[in-house]
């Protein structure tokens, strides 16, 4: 009786059990194509049939294990080692999102236009996510074009380190930078397994390719104790069939065949699954989110739970052209169901365009979005207290709660105030020339980037990651070599 919980709820338990059963079916009868050599022979050994074709069958009793076996939640710290959240079968696991994912071009807050995503504005988006206190972490947010591609996964990995001490999720462009870019973070802040504050972020191909590299960087993740996300993108009529029902029993075969890998690489690994499902648009060749996908997106985190296994799902940005009615409609349907169903980690807000282009002005927007879609989820009370029905004995029919003692004590704490669009009168929206929404969300953006701080160790960890890439050089990063 105490709390009112709204929920969203889009699976029964036997339709769980339907996907389980046909996500089983398709990884014993058809299997997946694993292109890693070692990968491969780590399936031999463990009872699945290796193909000539390179398809690995994975029968149902291995899948069984592999769920038994993972983490059923995952704790992540910040750079301090202070705990920052769980992911999973825990108490205090909800929703947690984050700024970023790979984006090539950088949208200007005032005028929308775009230029070439650089090692600056990686800082730009670190200490957004420093600020913000909506987001949790803080993802790689684009791929800078200023610099060495050969160094570029590293200096990317230093700025964010350097600018927030929030958790981080590493998604590593260059392949051969993947082991140097955990020898940096370890080497500015210690090990990395202890109170894990970097997860790796990998991806299959689908439909049901476990390919080399992503292999690759599941074992070095692996060995070094370190939690990762694995999710995969599938488009419906493209890369998955185009119907949600067999987009989501085909992309939640390829989670579980990436759930079996990482146990047989070494049991109780910890890894963070879920899915990226998108549509695609014949017309214009691009992927798009619609209410199907992010229906899969809740459906998905429902099988996660079902497995009691941690999750990572989808943050709703693409849609837009800028902080617009596209951008806000795509974060209010994300943030909002996804705070009210089963989804562990919404990593990467603040793309446009289908995530090319980074917007600090729609990661504003979006925190102000997570704010309230919050207060909406966390109910209210119905107990003696809240119900309070003394304080309506004493006042009675025609008095008023102006002053009553629970209004004095909990008129401040009224969350509705918005910090970006003042409440206003016609009157006074007049006297303000009409003022905008878009304009002044603009305002308060340029307010916003202005006031960004770095952490009070930023110069200490940019002098000893430089010195440290340096030595490094970019002959060994080529090989991967430490």
């Amino acid at each position: 009786m105490g709390n009112v919980s709204p929920s969203i709820n889009c699976l029964t338990p036997e339709q769980c059990a339907r996907v389980h059963d046909d996500s089983l079916k398709i990884l014993s009868d058809i299997g997946i194509r694993v292109d890693s050599d070692a990968a491969r022979t780590l399936f031999s050994k463990e009872d699945c049939r290796v193909l000539p074709d390179n398809r690995v069958v994975i029968p149902a009793e291995r899948v069984q294990w592999a769920i038994e076996k993972a983490p059923g939640s995952v704790d992540v710290y910040d750079r301090a080692g202070s705990p920052a959240f769980t992911v999973g079968r825990h108490p205090n696991s909800k929703t947690r999102f984050g700024i970023g994912v790979t984006n090539l071009y950088f949208q200007d807050p005032v005028t929308d236009g775009v230029t070439p995503f650089s090692i600056d504005h990686v800082a730009v988006a670190a200490r957004l996510a420093e600020t913000l206190s909506q987001f949790d972490m803080l993802a790689t947010p684009g791929i800078a074009q200023d610099i060495s591609q050969q160094t570029a996964d590293l200096h990317t990995t230093l700025q964010m380190m350097a600018n927030t001490i929030k958790p981080l999720v590493v998604l590593v462009s260059e392949h051969n930078c993947f082991g140097p870019v955990l020898d940096l973070l370890e080497h500015i802040n210690g090990d990395l397994s202890d109170r894990p504050f970097a997860m790796p972020y990998v991806n299959p191909i689908s439909p049901l390719v476990l390919n080399d590299e992503t292999a690759e960087k599941m074992m070095t993740a692996i060995n070094r104790g370190l939690p990762f996300i694995f999710n995969n993108y599938g488009m419906s009529g493209a890369t998955a069939p185009i119907t949600p029902g067999g987009t989501l029993t085909l992309l939640n075969a390829e989670l579980l065949a990436g759930l079996v890998f990482s146990q047989l690489v070494k049991e109780g690994a910890p890894v963070i699954l879920g899915s990226l499902p998108a549509g695609f648009d014949m017309k214009s060749m691009m992927s798009l989110y619609t209410p199907h996908t992010m229906l899969l997106n809740l459906a998905c985190a429902e099988m996660m739970a079902h497995y009691g296994l941690p999750h990572s799902g989808t943050s709703g940005s693409g849609p837009g052209w800028g902080p617009d009615l596209l951008a806000s409609g795509g974060f209010w349907m994300n943030h909002f169901s996804s705070l009210l169903g089963k989804v562990g980690l919404a990593p990467f807000v603040g793309g446009n365009f289908d995530s090319m282009a980074f917007s600090p002005s729609a990661v504003i927007y979006a925190n102000e979005v997570i704010r309230l879609s919050r207060v909406f989820a966390e109910g209210f009370d119905l107990d003696d207290a809240s119900v309070a029905l003394d304080e309506i004995r004493s006042i009675g029919p025609g008095g008023n709660f102006l002053m009553s003692g629970l209004t004095c004590r909990l008129f401040r704490q009224m969350p509705y105030k918005s910090p970006i669009w003042p409440s206003m009168t016609l009157d006074q929206w007049n006297a303000k020339g009409s003022v905008t929404a878009d304009a002044t969300l603009r305002e308060y953006v340029l307010q916003v980037l202005n006031g960004l701080e770095p952490p009070t160790d930023h110069e200490d960890l940019m002098d000893r990651g430089r010195l440290f890439i340096d030595t490094l050089g970019e002959s060994k990063i080529r090989t991967g070599c430490n």
